[in-house]
């Protein structure tokens, strides 16, 4: 059972959109980021999706609206990633054997990676699961569930990525022939962003 984990709690405090919108419900090619990143996820062999909130939560909620996910609110988000990653995990059922950790501002991160990812995961039978965006390492990551206990003591704005660096013996890298996904931080990042959705990246 593989379960997504979607962090879309932060404060997004670099985002100036002028409007006081919140970036993760800013539109991008006619739908808001969170709701593309949510879909892509939904659209692979993934049995259950749970998406954590935090900074303007109903708005991020409304985004998802008739969406088939769990919703877990962290009210600790101000902490950082580690926070809202121990969140997510708690969340899952016992029966989860591996889940996605995907970034909600990420939302050009295509299904196509997301399964290209699962297929590593049964074919290499290895703890973590990477995508190398044309020779750097990116996200979403795929985590065993053997290293939940690991990931949920992640402290601070690092998310998983010190488990990731310090045990490269437990990592396998998938080459993916596209652009590192963009990061949706400010306003000329969203227009590129949805420039990409838009031409059906």
């Amino acid at each position: 059972m593989i379960a997504g984990v979607v962090l879309a709690a932060g404060a997004s405090r670099r985002f100036a959109d002028g409007r006081g919108v919140q970036k993760l419900v800013a539109s991008a090619a006619g739908k808001p980021v969170i709701r593309w990143t949510v879909e892509h996820l939904l659209a692979a062999p993934i049995d259950e999706v749970v998406v954590v909130t935090g900074h303007e939560r109903d708005a991020v909620r409304g985004a998802l609206a008739s969406l088939r996910v769990r919703i877990v609110d962290n009210p600790h988000f101000t902490r950082g990633l580690g926070a809202s990653l121990e969140a997510g995990l708690a969340a899952l059922p016992a029966a989860v054997t591996g889940a996605i950790i995907a970034l909600g501002d990420q939302p050009t991160v295509s299904t196509a990676v997301i399964n290209t990812l699962i297929d590593a995961w049964h074919d290499r039978r290895m703890p973590i699961v990477a995508p190398l965006y044309r020779g750097v390492r990116g996200n979403p990551v795929l985590f065993a569930a053997s290293l939940f206990p690991e990931l949920r003591a992640v402290g601070g704005d690092h998310g998983a990525r010190d488990i990731i660096t310090r045990s490269p013996d437990r990592v396998t890298l998938v080459d993916v022939d596209a652009d590192m996904p963009l990061d949706v931080d400010d306003r000329a990042s969203l227009d590129a962003v949805a420039s990409l959705l838009g031409a059906g990246i």
